[in-house]
């Protein structure tokens, strides 16, 4: 019961420290590596699978980054750019903080109700992949809105 009280916590911290970030980062123009490299260092988590503890069945897999791929369409409707002073931005959504605790509420509700049939390690490593899952293609999905806004950028108005 304390590590599921103590992940939820740390869990909240982090979702709370993704907000200001978020918001800070709104800021300043995007870029392809402000986009890029978020699921990039979040991907050295996956260290975690060479200890037998955390391996899971590809069946697991699968249902983990499915989830988290469906989880994402939430933030990848939300995230939106637009072209200001030749420079591309990220637009803060107001909706985007609801969603991050909505997401996590649900979270915790999915790892209470399977936490009591699998291992721990079992657990963090389901949830790893089902944030790897949402944020890898959030980001794939921001990069494919940043790369359509650049190339309207560089073609040459008409006017």
């Amino acid at each position: 019961m304390f590590w599921i009280i103590a992940s939820t916590v740390v869990a909240f911290m982090m979702a709370s420290v993704m907000i200001v970030v978020r918001l800070r980062a709104s800021r300043k123009p995007a870029s392809v590596k402000r986009i890029i490299l978020p699921p990039l260092f979040m991907s050295t988590g996956a260290l975690m699978f060479f200890f037998p503890e955390f391996q899971i069945k590809w069946i697991q897999v699968v249902e983990a980054l499915s989830v988290g791929i469906i989880f994402s369409i939430f933030l990848i409707k939300t995230s939106k750019f637009e072209i200001r002073k030749e420079h591309i931005y990220l637009i803060p959504s107001k909706a985007f903080i609801v969603i991050l605790f909505v997401l996590l509420i649900a979270r915790v509700i999915l790892k209470l109700l399977i936490g009591g049939t699998i291992s721990l390690g079992e657990t963090s490593g389901m949830f790893f992949l089902l944030a790897f899952g949402m944020l890898g293609s959030w980001r794939l999905a921001m990069l494919y809105k940043y790369k359509q806004l650049e190339k309207q950028l560089k073609v040459p108005s008409s006017s």
